[in-house]
């Protein structure tokens, strides 16, 4: 299935999408927008034109697991976008995803502009891969 993840962020949103055999999860791109109505129009729009199975949105629950501002932002963004595509909008545990991201950017050495342009989409990257992960340990995917 062709799954499509989501890091939202209030200025950049990372996308990432998988192939259909859930082998290969790859940065899609980051939408650079502050406007939450117009982010999500363009998540629909991004889910629709890569033909995604199935979005899933990062959900940043505290450490502690307690659900707090962010994870509700998160919550309120799948639930709008749900109501713009055809496909299920799942949430997903996403907690250090940035700070793996980060630490992948520093093993291959990207810096500075580079690295702020594409930390989210490896964000992005990481919950998918997480999410497929599940799905293939996982009896009832």
């Amino acid at each position: 299935m062709k799954i499509m993840s989501v890091d939202f962020g209030d200025s950049r949103t990372g996308l990432a999408i998988c192939d259909k055999s859930e082998f290969l999860a790859s940065p899609l791109c980051v939408i650079e927008e502050k406007n939450f109505e117009k982010c999500i129009e363009k998540v629909a729009a991004a889910a629709k034109e890569n033909s995604a199975e199935e979005v899933v949105v990062g959900y940043p629950k505290n450490m502690n697991n307690t659900i707090g501002e962010r994870a509700e932002k998160c919550q309120l963004f799948a639930d709008k976008l749900s109501e713009l595509v055809d496909v299920p909008v799942k949430l997903w545990d996403e907690r250090s995803t940035t700070v793996s991201a980060h630490y992948y950017l520093n093993q291959t050495n990207t810096r500075g502009k580079k690295r702020k342009a594409v930390v989210d989409a490896v964000a992005a990257t990481i919950i998918l891969e997480s999410y497929i992960g599940y799905r293939k340990n996982s009896v009832n995917n």
